[in-house]
């Protein structure tokens, strides 16, 4: 069971990697990680079990988060009513197509991985295709648009070393971006 103990932070090795591609088919280890990390965007996402255990709630979760350098990461996307928007394990995920209109979150991004809030904006496309390989080992392709592409970038990321404060405007932070949606 992942809990906030197990989520490695920022400035730890891990997160500036490239993570390794993950071989197919699954191993048991990496199943059973994959499972953790969705398990602990559900809990997390409980208002009392997050407030038991101490969660910080999560939309996302990539592996080399728990100190894991591998190509994983989960999704678990609810909307205000409660419903699951999106409930995805991404293995290999790679974009392979995006819109040229870029977006941002107006409240800014945040990461399980940073203690201190960092403001600013963070322009990501606002939609994207990912390509990535299920549990059974099945080549699926996803598109996200708004939030949900927001948060499968900024889990992507974490795959190839990037931290999500590396795309704001250093010396402007809340800069409008030039053809962005803010949402």
């Amino acid at each position: 069971m992942i809990t906030m103990k197990e989520i490695i932070r920022d400035p730890h090795d891990t997160l500036r990697l490239k993570a390794q591609p993950v071989e197919l088919p699954l191993n048991d280890e990496d199943r059973k990680t994959l499972h953790d990390m969705m398990d602990y965007l559900k809990r997390s996402q409980d208002d009392k079990i997050a407030e038991q255990q101490q969660l910080r709630p999560g939309v996302g979760i990539a592996a080399p988060q728990i100190n894991i350098s591998k190509q994983m990461i989960a999704l678990f996307i609810k909307d205000e009513e409660g419903n699951v928007l999106l409930e995805e394990v991404l293995i290999n995920p790679k974009i392979i197509a995006h819109s040229s209109e870029l977006a941002y979150l107006s409240t800014g991004e945040g990461c399980l991985s940073v203690d201190e809030q960092i403001p600013g904006y963070v322009p990501r496309y606002r939609k994207v295709t990912v390509r990535s390989y299920t549990m059974d080992g099945e080549m699926v392709k996803h598109r996200f648009e708004g939030f949900e592409a927001i948060v499968a970038q900024h889990e992507i990321d974490h795959l190839n070393g990037v931290m999500f404060y590396d795309h704001i405007n250093q010396e402007d932070p809340f800069k409008k971006v030039d053809n962005a949606v803010e949402l």
